[in-house]
């Protein structure tokens, strides 16, 4: 398979458990385990074999939705325990294969899908009350030990030959990509020079040394380990707020339907233009009591879809269509919490609009009549790179419809902050306090085009006659930059403020990983990912930059 490989049909994202090909996923009480026993031939790229519990998206898209499920579907689990069901191993990590064939593109995405689920158990633990063990029963190394530290607690067998590592630098030429150098600084404290040794050794830390250094937090003999993780269940239940108030759903397979130039669910919709290299995405608001939940999942999904199958389509116009006062009904409940779902769907949109954030495409939104950038929705627009709103309206229209407004409630001032930390209008107007503070003021306020230009609301706001021009040439003139520019330039201008663990991850992807993936180092030839495992050592270019 060549370095430009790509999946042979399009990357689904929804799965069903008893479907599950890579994963066990077991209910008891307030504990689940979710055990890895990944099925070697089942890989979603090509011909490789997924050995010692590897991975690649496939396995990846099941933990996610796994994770989901236990979040929406099973509230009386207070604790999960990741483990392994392969004797002696716990993950051996990304699956080289895999890596040495993909496409760039895929390897990106495939790092930062990982991530983001990563990120999803994280967030699941610190909102949702939801605690994850990660009970290492077997070597640790790569992606599989950086699974483990987005756990709230790292129990590793301690047998003398189980151990914890980071070996990319040392034997794939490559980082450790879904932040596996990141959270062993930022979040296990992890002293630097010890660091440093710890992601040269490509053999790895084990036992009482790796408590030591701070790797893992404790370690148990084989004899007594089972006990030992009953021990740390029962002591990380006793933190968890999780009630199963009787509000639990199912999460039913989205129904949706595919052409060669669309994409639409329910609620969400995307129209492709191929020739223009863009998409146009929809978002339809119905006062449905299922449509927060729905929708979520639907633009999820889409998302997902467009990053690994549709690679070429940069630029993506957002759009939204409803009844402003629906939207604005929904966000107040997914803001009150009043239950488990409604706090888990709330946790979702966070998710998602982060997703959204997270995006490497071009995101220009457009508020003309119809639209109802409102609530939940009016974070949407304030993802966007660009945004346009008409002022007025369609006056051809044999009907025109109310010229547009946009509706900022409570969401907008906190609950669903960026990857940085702070909410969209801070990222915005980050320098300029009183900006922030007249932005706030409007909450409540229906903000025609005038009033959202004089906010700094919105980027343009054409009248009738510019505005098929000017939002024409916008979309036109991304399609006609290089993506690899447009990527970095647009991850630079959305990331203002402070840095958090999460966006020195996602920073370092796109740049350092971006660069390392496609050095001769790693993927030539001679490179690193390639020759691994054929005996043959990699030849490097050993000059510095």
């Amino acid at each position: 398979m060549s370095d430009a490989a790509v999946p042979t049909a399009p990357i689904t994202f929804e799965r069903q458990p008893d479907a599950y090909a890579h994963w066990n996923l077991k209910v008891d009480g307030d504990a689940a385990s979710l055990s890895m026993n990944v099925s070697p031939d089942g890989g979603l790229l090509g011909d490789y074999e997924l050995k010692l519990n590897s991975y690649d998206i496939g396995v990846d898209i099941e933990l996610a939705d796994a994770v989901r499920r236990i979040r929406f579907e099973h509230p009386e689990v207070k604790v999960v325990v990741i483990d392994s069901a392969l004797e002696g191993v716990f993950c051996a990590g990304a699956n080289i294969r895999m890596l040495a064939a993909a496409s760039h593109s895929h390897k990106v995405n495939f790092c930062k899908f990982t991530n983001e689920t990563r990120l999803e158990i994280e967030e699941a633990s610190a909102s949702s009350g939801l605690r994850f063990l990660a009970a290492i029963n077997g070597a640790c190394s790569g992606g599989g030990y950086e699974l483990a530290m987005a756990c709230d607690n790292l129990l590793l067998v301690d047998d003398r030959s189980s151990s914890v590592s980071l070996p990319e630098v040392p034997l794939l030429g490559v980082l450790p990509g879904t932040g596996g150098l990141t959270r062993l600084t930022d979040k296990r404290h992890v002293r630097r020079d010890r660091a440093d040794v710890f992601a040269t050794k490509s053999e790895g830390i084990r036992g009482a040394e790796a408590v030591t250094w701070k790797l893992v937090d404790e370690v148990a003999a084989p004899t007594v380990f089972d006990e030992a993780v009953a021990a740390s269940v029962d002591a990380l239940a006793a933190t968890s707020d999780r009630v199963d108030d009787g509000s639990a759903v199912v999460l039913e397979t989205l129904g949706r339907t595919v052409t060669d130039n669309s994409i639409s669910y329910r609620f969400v919709e995307a129209m492709f233009d191929r020739s223009g290299r863009s998409v146009d995405l929809t978002i339809k608001v119905t006062a449905a009591p299922e449509w927060p939940l729905t929708a979520a999942r639907e633009l999820d999904d889409l998302l997902c879809h467009l990053r690994f199958n549709e690679p070429e389509l940069g630029a993506i116009t957002l759009r939204t269509r409803g009844d402003a006062a629906d939207v604005l009904a929904h966000t107040e409940r997914l803001l009150e919490g009043a239950d488990h779902l409604t706090r888990e769907t709330a946790l979702l949109w966070k998710r998602v609009l982060s997703r959204l954030d997270l995006t490497g495409r071009s995101l220009i939104a457009l508020v003309d009549p119809g639209s109802c950038f409102a609530g939940v929705l009016a974070e949407v627009l304030f993802a966007a790179d660009r945004s346009y709103m008409l002022d007025g309206v369609f006056e051809d229209d044999d009907e025109p419809l109310p010229a547009a407004t946009i509706q900022l409630s409570a969401a907008s001032t906190g609950p669903m902050p960026m990857a940085n930390g702070i909410t969209r209008l801070t990222s915005r107007f980050w320098g300029s306090p009183d900006d922030v503070v007249a932005a706030e003021a409007a909450v409540g306020e229906s903000v025609d085009a005038a009033r959202a230009g004089e906010l700094g609301l919105v980027t343009s706001t054409p009248d009738d006659l510019d505005w098929d021009d000017e939002v024409r040439l916008a979309v036109e003139e991304r399609a006609s930059f290089s993506p690899d520019a447009l990527t970095a330039m647009e991850a630079n201008h959305r990331w203002a403020g402070p840095e958090t663990m999460a966006t020195k991850i996602f920073a370092r992807l796109s740049a350092w990983q971006n660069w390392v993936f496609i050095r001769p180092n790693a993927s030539g030839p001679d490179g690193a990912l390639r020759k691994y495992g054929t005996g043959t050592r990699p030849t490097f270019d050993h000059t510095r930059t």
